[in-house]
């Protein structure tokens, strides 16, 4: 892996970064394990409480770069009263239905604790304040059942975002597969039958913001973002068997309170990396107007763009 002293604080040069002044923590580690991620976790845990959902992403059957099952297992481990939480998807598939859900869940090995299908019983609207083009998203009704979040995100591409961050793990994640998922969408009443001719770029990414703004506001201080930068495909997890192999090489964990700080550090980090290595993600992100996700989000006043990047050993 190319070596870097830390991605720029003042975000991507491809997005306006704002004026001088305080910046957020993002934690970063080059090294992907359980250990990592658990000490990581550790830094910003600190309004945890309760019953605690883990949003993972836990994708279609066989999925090749999903995050490795053995090192969520001993995170979740140290978690007390965590359950993975998931919603199920608005196209057809191996998570369209619980039933489907659930054997998908199975098969992939997410056996190991429970795993709560938010909008199994249904969905609950969860208003969005001051939103971009949204006044209020239905989420998976379970999850207001819960007294903090942890996102657990699989950084990588996207095929309508650019990129899946936290941000997109908790806008698309959280929302309710036939409701809410149309909502952020911008499908509700016609859903084209081609995903290429649904509303996307600038769009997409305001309205994602909107979504995941609902989530953040209803946890207010006891919400926290890990992200974890492997097998970064072009392609989501909902891709399954058929994304294509990444091209870039891994980068390491990141965790933050801030959901913009850490998003905004991940491109970074991907942007800085050599072309060579990060011309196929970075292609995928600008071709989507991905970026346009971290300017959405400092719109909604949603979190910090400008960041310090502490490196854990």
């Amino acid at each position: 892996m190319t070596e870097f002293k830390q991605a720029p604080v003042v975000g991507s040069k491809r997005v306006d970064a704002g004026a001088p002044g305080t910046k957020a923590k993002v934690y970063f580690t080059r090294t992907i394990d359980a250990e990592h991620l658990i000490k990581l976790y550790n830094l910003v845990n600190e309004n945890i409480y309760g019953k605690v959902a883990i949003k993972l992403h836990t994708g279609e059957k066989h999925g090749p770069n999903i995050l490795p099952r053995d090192m969520v297992q001993a995170f979740q481990a140290t978690v007390p009263d965590s359950a993975i939480v998931e919603t199920n998807t608005l196209y057809p598939g191996d998570r369209y239905t619980t039933e489907e859900h659930r054997d998908t869940l199975k098969v992939n090995g997410w056996t190991f604790c429970p795993v709560d299908i938010l909008d199994e019983e249904g969905d609950v609207a969860l208003p969005v304040r001051n939103g971009l083009r949204l006044k209020e998203v239905h989420m998976g009704g379970h999850l207001t059942d819960y007294d903090s979040l942890i996102v657990l995100t699989h950084f990588k591409g996207h095929a309508m975002g650019g990129f899946g961050g936290s941000m997109k793990n908790i806008a698309i994640g959280c929302a309710s597969g036939q409701v809410g998922k149309r909502e952020v969408h911008l499908v509700v009443d016609d859903m084209p039958a081609n995903f290429e001719e649904w509303p996307m770029k600038e769009q997409f990414m305001e309205t994602m913001a909107d979504s995941a703004k609902a989530t953040c506001d209803y946890f207010g201080k006891h919400i926290v973002f890990l992200n974890v930068m492997r097998r970064m495909s072009v392609d989501c997890d909902c891709a399954g068997v058929a994304a294509e192999e990444p091209t870039i090489a891994d980068i390491g964990i990141c965790a933050s309170t801030d959901i913009l700080a850490i998003d905004q550090a991940c491109c970074d980090m991907v942007f800085t990396k050599p072309e060579g290595d990060q011309k196929d993600l970075v292609e995928r992100i600008t071709s989507r107007h991905g970026l346009h996700q971290l300017t959405a989000m400092r719109k909604q006043k949603m979190g910090n763009p400008q960041y310090e990047l502490i490196e854990v050993e």
